[in-house]
């Protein structure tokens, strides 16, 4: 067969892919600061999700339940009608079931807004930590957050978690009320749990805080919040100016009941302890007699009920002492020296009975009476 004729490669060179021109006079793009993309300008508000924004509505019906404890069900029920319109105007339907104890909320044919039904899950979870509805109904607001911290597992004894919570109160809420207002949140402390609501940012200082034994808290809250308002300290690290607390209450480790001392080293083996019969040849009992021997330890056990019975003799006794009696104290007798009067007692009977009751005394009738007749004679 007649070979396939191969072209010969040239001396030229080899081809290439053809290159774009390069344009000299296209400009550089000036460098953009990550920072300015990152910072939400002041003033900036995201806008409002309207009726416009999907006009469709939603496709499925979506509903979340959640139960409350006994305590609630009176402020629920009355609160109830102000619930149910508050989340009427977003198209949503609450349900309140008494019997078994639970809030309910569905969308409608008519919500439009798909996170609606987020933010009324969000409002009967408040109702339920026992949150005020005037407060609870902030968080169908677009910039008004909320969360619900579990704090019952922090520690293991009960004694131990009251105290702390009771650190996070304060006296008459006092330490409560400063958190509020360095994070614009409002907190609620209830049970195992700490309800928040407020904006974001809030909300992020608030759980770091939620049942904190340190006293910086505060004070690192303060100076956040100032470094906030300054524009150009926004994007460094304000590890600088953040206050470092030393840990005071260290846990001291128990000390065990036994202390093992360490006895010196010697390179001598300890000495053998002593057997029975080298006892018994130091004691001199070895050369003794059976006989011997047997009386010995029967006097011995003798001499030890002796002594048991003896004791046990001395116990009952005791209940037969007669207890010391307290010296009688003599009463002294009415002194009755001062003698009385008798005859001085039978006069003032006397004069007593001869005054009428009511009428005036002797010194009193005599000066009526002469005023009486001068009267009479100043008239003739």
């Amino acid at each position: 067969m007649a070979a396939v004729p191969q072209e010969e490669a040239g001396p030229g060179p080899s081809p290439k892919r053809r290159e774009k021109p390069k344009n000299k006079n296209r400009k550089k793009a000036a460098p953009v600061d990550e920072s300015e993309l990152l910072t939400v300008p002041d003033g900036w508000k995201e806008p409002a999700f309207t009726r416009e924004d999907n006009p469709k509505g939603l496709l499925e019906e979506s509903s979340f339940a959640t139960l409350f404890p006994k305590y609630r069900e009176a402020y629920l029920k009355e609160c109830w009608p102000l619930v149910q319109k508050a989340l009427g105007e977003h198209y949503v339907n609450a349900a309140l079931d008494l019997i078994e104890g639970s809030m309910t909320v569905t969308t409608t044919k008519k919500t439009f807004d798909p996170y609606a039904i987020i933010r009324a899950r969000d409002l009967i979870k408040l109702l339920a930590r026992s949150v005020p509805f005037e407060q609870a109904v902030r968080i169908l607001q677009d910039d008004v957050a909320c969360d619900i911290i579990k704090i019952g597992s922090l520690v293991r004894k009960r004694e131990t978690f009251i105290k702390r919570r009771a650190r996070l109160l304060g006296p008459k809420g006092s330490t409560l009320k400063a958190l509020e207002l360095l994070t614009n949140c409002y907190i609620m402390v209830q049970g195992n749990t700490v309800s928040a609501l407020g904006p974001f940012s809030g909300l992020k200082e608030v759980r770091p805080g939620r049942c904190s034994k340190h006293k910086s808290l505060c004070p690192t809250l303060m100076i956040k919040r100032e470094l906030a308002k300054d524009p150009e300290l926004r994007t460094q690290s304000w590890e600088r100016f953040l206050p470092k607390f030393k840990r005071k209450n260290l846990k001291k480790r128990k000390e065990p009941k036994k202390k093992n001392t360490k006895k010196e080293y010697t390179p001598f083996p300890p000495p053998q302890p002593e057997s029975q019969i080298d006892k018994e040849l130091a004691s001199g009992e070895y050369f003794l007699k059976e006989r011997q021997k047997k009386r010995k330890r029967m006097e011995e056990i003798k001499a030890k009920q002796a002594d048991a019975v003896k004791r046990r003799q001395e116990e009952r006794n005791k209940a037969f002492i007669p207890p010391k009696e307290k010296p009688v104290v003599k009463t002294k007798k009415a002194s009755t020296e001062k003698k009385i009067d008798i005859e001085a007692i039978k006069e003032k009977v006397k004069n007593a009975k001869k005054k009428k009751l009511g009428a005036l005394p002797e010194e009193e009738v005599k000066l009526k009476m002469a005023a009486d007749e001068k009267k009479k004679k100043k008239k003739k």
